[in-house]
C-alpha cells in the first residue's frame, strides 16, 4: 500500500499576502507503508541520535530556521554543517516520490478574484489526482492512504470536507469512483505524534517554495528535484510539481 505524507509551506489565506513569501506549497512523499514502517522511521530516528542523542523530538522546518529548542546547537557553524550534511544524506538515500503543488497567490487571486478556489482545497485536488495516477501506474492492489497534519480544527474540518466532496464529485480529471477505488482513507494526524513520513514531507516543502521563488539553489532542493514524480518523457513539471495558475 503507498501513502502520501502531506505538509504545507506558507499561508493558504488569500486574505493576507505575505510579500516576501506570496507562494502556497502543499507537497510530500509517496512511499510503500511497510517501507515507512520499517525502515523509515528506523532511519530518522537513528539519523535523530546520531546528532541530538535522543529521538523524542519533531523535525520541524520553522524550528530548525529559527535554532528555537533542541535546533538552538545550530548556532554552532561546526555542528550547523554536519546537521545539513546529515540531512542531506538521509533525504538522498529514503526511498520516495514527491509531488507537490505551488499556488502564485497574487497571480490566483488576479486571475479568479472572488471565484478564487482556496489554494488549499486546490493543492488537495491536484495532488489527488497525481496520487491516483501514481498508484495506477504502478498497478498496485490495494488502494492507497492520505495522511495529512493537523492545523486546527477550523481547518481541519474544512480538509474533510474537501476530502469528503473528491469522494462523491472527483477532480475534473479524475473521477469519482477513481478516487474511491485507489485512494482509501485521508487521516489527519497532528505532527507531535512523531509520523516519520510528516517530518519528511516537512523537510520537502520549503525548499520548492525557494525554488519556485528563484532562490538560489541548495543541496536540498537538488535531491527532491531527483524524487519528483515524472512522466514518460522523464519531465516533472506537470507530473511531480504543478505550479498555478498557468502562464497563458
Amino acid at each position: 500500500m503507498l501513502v502520501l505524507f502531506l505538509d504545507e509551506s506558507g499561508d493558504h489565506s488569500l486574505d493576507i499576502i505575505d510579500p516576501q513569501y506570496p507562494l502556497f506549497v502543499l507537497g510530500g512523499c509517496v512511499m510503500d507503508f511497510d517501507y515507512h514502517e520499517n525502515i523509515v522511521a528506523t532511519q530518522v530516528n537513528e539519523y535523530k541520535k546520531n546528532l541530538f542523542g535522543k529521538e523524542d523530538f519533531i523535525l520541524h522546518t520553522a524550528d530548525i530556521a529559527r535554532r528555537r529548542g533542541i535546533f538552538q546547537k545550530l548556532t554552532d557553524r561546526a555542528f550547523r554543517e554536519k546537521f545539513y550534511r546529515e540531512t542531506n544524506l538521509l533525504m538522498d538515500r529514503l526511498e520516495h516520490t514527491v509531488i507537490a503543488c505551488v499556488i502564485k497567490k497574487n497571480e490566483h487571486l488576479s486571475r479568479y478574484g472572488l471565484a478564487a478556489v482556496d489554494p488549499y482545497i486546490l493543492s488537495l485536488r491536484i495532488l489527488v489526482e497525481r496520487f491516483v495516477l501514481e498508484i495506477r501506474k504502478r498497478g498496485g492492489d490495494a488502494p492507497g492512504l492520505i495522511v495529512a497534519e493537523s492545523r486546527d480544527e477550523t481547518l481541519d474540518n474544512e480538509l474533510r470536507l474537501a476530502w469528503m466532496e473528491l469522494r462523491t464529485s472527483g477532480t475534473g480529471f479524475i473521477s469519482a469512483s477513481e478516487v474511491r477505488k485507489y485512494i482509501s482513507e485521508l487521516h489527519i494526524r497532528d505532527k507531535k505524534k512523531g509520523l516519520a513520513g510528516l517530518q519528511i514531507a516537512d523537510l520537502i516543502v520549503s525548499p520548492i517554495g525557494r525554488h519556485v521563488l528563484g532562490k538560489i539553489p541548495r543541496q536540498d532542493w537538488r535531491i527532491i528535484e531527483k524524487k519528483l514524480r515524472r512522466g514518460a518523457d522523464g519531465r516533472y513539471m506537470g507530473y511531480g510539481l504543478v505550479i498555478l495558475p498557468k502562464n497563458k
